[in-house]
Order: C-alpha cells, then structure tokens, then sequence
C-alpha cells in the first residue's frame, strides 16, 4: 500500500503549518495491515534537510524497549509480574519502612507536599511489586533529581566524560535506595520515571549484563534494526549531524543537547536507562511497533498471555490507563487522536515522539519530532499529534 494522493497533499499542509512552529524536524513512518504506507522526513538538522535516516532522542518510547526485555524475562520463567522488586534488587528493601513526601515537580524541580491523608505513614519498599513498577502504581515518585546525585554535569558527548558510566549509575541508584514514597503500593495510577529507572536494573541483573547490552540482545538484534542505540556519539559512533537536537539547556549542561540524551536523569546517569536514552529512526521504532502487532512471541519470545496482559488496562486513575508498560489510549483528548479505536496502545516521549499500535485496524504509526527544541513545554505538539493520528485514520482505515 502507498500513500494516496489526498494524504499526501494533507500531510503537506499540516506539516507546512507546524515544521518552524512546534517542532524544526519530524519524521513520520506509517505501517497499515502490515504494508509500508509512509516512511518520510520534514524539516532540518540545524540547518541541513532532515531524511528518514535522522535519528531522534525517543526519551520514554524507550521504556518499550525496557518493558519488552523485562516481558521476555517473565515469559522464559526468571521472574514473575507479582514478585517483588526485592527479590531481583534487594538493596532496594534496605531502607524500610520509608516516610512518604510530595516528591518533585520534574519541570520546576520544587519539592512538592504530600496529600494530607498521607502525612505520617510508613512504607514497606518490599511491597512493590514488578507489575506496580510496569502499571506506574509503586507509590514512587514520578520524578527525582537523581542527576545531582549521580555525579558533575557530563562533558559534551564528543568528548570523554571523566566519570565512568558505571559509577554515574551505581551514585544514582543509591539515592533510588532511599527516596521517600508518594504513596501506597497498588493504589493509583502515578507515572513514575523512578519506576522505570528500578524496572532497568532488574532487567539489568536478569540479563547478568549492562541494560544497553539486555535490550540489544533481546530486542533490537532478533528484530534485525540497526539504529536504536544509547549514547549515539559518545560510543554509537555517530555523528551529531545524524541526529535532531532537542532544548538549549542553560543551567546545567550549559550547552544546546544534541547528540546526547535529553532527560536529565538518563544523561547525568550516563546516558542509559530503562526510562530514557533510546536513539532511533522512525522506521525502526515502527518496525519495532508492528513486531508487538504481529507476533510478540514471534519476535521476543513474550508469552501470548503475558503479551495480551501488557496491550489490555492493568490501571486506571483520572483517565490515565496503563497496561503492563504500553500506555492505552485516553477516553478524552488522547495524544492518538479521537479515530484509533479505543484498543490503541504505545507510548509518548516528552521530546515529541511517540509510538502508538491500533490493532483493531492493523496500523502502526511512529511519529518522531524535536518539539522541544524551542524550550520545553511550549504549545503545539498534543494538538499536531491529535492532527496527525486522526489525519491518517481518515485516510487509511476504511
């Protein structure tokens, strides 16, 4: 199946309207009934014209790839969705039981309050389970400044960091050790990178390698990609001209980020973690979405049953509802648009990508952008992002 003429001149004028406004690149790859529809490159890398081989910071789409590793796991019997964190990371149980706190605003980095019917109680950190971690419902905070623990500020990515990787991530994960909760394992929905951050090592220590090493092996090689990588320039080898740059980041790195993990805590960890640090290109993240379509028993060896649990509501609070690491599309102003049926399932990032499967039509879209490079937080990207999904429902679902 090709593009029809209509949705190309429609892609052309809604891209003409947000290319330079929301974002400076976009990158968009279409699968509809297991058909490339579309895999096609808007905009410019600082300067140059942007193609589909341009790789984009995924920022959470990578906790996909952390979920499909940790899923294959469960699925070959290492480990069990209701075991406790403990059991895989028991260090994690060593501060109990832990107070409870507001946790912090990850944009303005403000200590936050806790909810008055929380003040006061303890937490037993054994309680979390791996499927609390997997539904966003462990009680961890959604955010820390673990990057201020972790070590100084990274050096540019072309340039050696002076503080290995591995001792970035063992600082970081020893204050993960000690946070206060936010609240109750199992009682709502609250998305936690923190969650992410844990649910990484264990599927580090399950795979008795580094995490980069874990999803490569279990998710990127049997699927035969080539670009998803962490750290593109600082060990990828890549140029950053490969690469669509995302914030000016003024205060902490002191430099514009490209080339090098946006997310704070994924850079000053190193650059890998199971909730950030993913590069790819559109047409490996789709080609990754269309292989959870098809068969993920298939392709990473994830149990019909575990897989079915992970594309199906686990979680609901306020209207966010979770699989086991896919978020489902929202009842009211879904970032898929109002036309992917309501089976829809994916992920976002906060840098402008996003990953989202309707297996109710067979359609796959991953639409990448660096929607932050103006600064973060400013308007356009769920309304271009709803623009879009919907545009290609119309055009191809019939």
């Amino acid at each position: 199946m090709t593009a029809t003429a209509s949705l190309t001149a429609a892609l052309e004028t809604l891209l003409a309207d947000n290319v330079g406004r929301v974002f400076p690149t976009c990158v968009l790859a279409v699968i509809k009934d297991g058909e490339w529809v579309l895999n096609r490159a808007w905009g410019t890398v600082e300067g140059q014209p942007a193609t589909t081989e341009t790789l984009f910071d995924l920022a959470s789409v990578t906790k996909l790839f952390t979920v499909t590793a940790f899923l294959a796991s469960v699925s070959a019997g290492a480990v069990a969705l209701d075991d406790p964190l403990v059991k895989v990371v028991p260090e994690f149980g060593a501060l109990t039981p832990r107070t409870v706190d507001g946790g912090q605003d990850p944009h303005s980095k403000v200590r936050l309050y806790p909810p008055e019917h929380l003040i006061g109680k303890r937490i037993d950190p054994a309680l979390v389970t791996f499927r609390h971690l997997l539904t966003h419902t462990s009680g961890l905070p959604a955010w820390r400044d673990v990057y201020n623990a972790a070590g100084p500020a990274p050096t540019p990515p072309d340039q050696p960091d002076p503080l290995p990787r591995a001792e970035r991530w063992a600082n970081g994960l020893q204050a993960m050790f000690s946070y206060p909760f936010v609240g109750i394992p199992g009682e709502r929905v609250v998305y936690s990178d923190i969650g992410l951050l844990l649910l990484g090592e264990a599927v580090s220590r399950l795979g008795n390698a580094p995490l980069d090493q874990v999803i490569q092996q279990r998710v990127i090689a049997p699927l035969g990609l080539t670009t998803p990588r962490f750290n593109p320039v600082r060990e990828g080898g890549l140029s950053r001209e490969q690469i669509a740059p995302t914030e000016d980041d003024p205060l902490w790195r002191k430099r514009r980020v490209w080339g090098e993990v946006h997310d704070e805590n994924a850079c000053g960890l190193g650059g890998v973690a199971g909730h950030a640090g993913l590069f790819a290109t559109a047409l490996d993240v789709a080609t990754f979405g269309q292989a959870w379509l098809n068969n993920p028993q298939t392709a990473f060896g994830i149990s019909t049953s575990v897989a079915t649990e992970a594309q199906h509501q686990q979680a609901e609070t306020d209207g966010a509802r979770r699989g086991l690491g896919f978020a489902l599309k929202a009842y009211e102003g879904a970032a898929a648009g109002d036309l992917f049926s309501p089976n829809t399932y994916g992920h976002t990032g906060f840098t402008g990508t996003s990953l989202w499967i309707d297996p109710d039509n067979r359609l796959v879209v991953a639409c990448l952008t660096n929607s932050v490079y103006p600064g973060r937080g400013k308007p356009g990207t769920l309304e271009f992002r709803r623009a879009v999904h919907d545009l290609l429902a119309r055009e191809l679902n019939h």
